[in-house]
């Protein structure tokens, strides 16, 4: 009648089809919640230097360090779908040569089961803060957010940002020598 391959094939089928509708499911009874979560910064000992990059020319271009405060609780943002969040700290501003320049300055992956409690304090930023000219002299409206892809089991990879963010100023001139920010 019904080979052995052929009950194996069928049994198979069933199995997967049954697994991807729940793997669905699983996408659509996640897919409506919002993932905002309220979210501290502040920074200080903000320095700006005007260096060569040498990585692209060496034309000297704007760098700027700073330190800063960062607090949010992320326990809301978990649920049975999230198996990691990516968080990262982002500069947004205008300049003269580019109408958006967005800058990562600092990131983490927070894994299911660590602690979602993010406290910061004097906190040195993990990359460069480049900008690609003088575009930071003097420029009075950097907006530092956090923002972070929540990394699903199942589903799509949706990206929000946190409600709260920080304007940062940076001097009129540049820090000669040696800074300890």
């Amino acid at each position: 009648m019904h080979t052995f391959l052929s009950r194996v094939n069928a049994v198979s089928a069933f199995s997967l089809s049954t697994l991807a509708a729940l793997t669905f499911g699983c996408f659509v009874s996640t897919f409506l919640i919002s993932y905002k979560a309220p979210v501290s910064i502040t920074a200080a000992n903000v320095v700006l230097k005007n260096v060569p990059e040498y990585a692209v020319s060496r034309d000297k271009n704007d760098l700027g360090a700073l330190r800063f405060d960062m607090t949010s609780d992320l326990t809301p943002l978990f649920n049975w779908n999230t198996k990691q969040l990516f968080l990262y700290l982002m500069a947004e501003y205008e300049t003269h040569n580019n109408k958006v320049n967005q800058v990562v300055l600092w990131d983490k992956i927070i894994r299911r089961g660590e602690a979602s409690l993010v406290t910061l304090k004097n906190q040195h930023l993990k990359y460069y803060f480049w900008d690609d000219g003088n575009g930071l002299l003097g420029h009075k409206n950097v907006s530092l957010s956090l923002s972070w892809n929540i990394i699903p089991i199942a589903g799509t990879l949706p990206l929000w940002g946190g409600s709260g963010s920080y304007k940062l100023s940076f001097p009129n001139e540049y820090t000669q020598g040696r800074s300890s920010y």
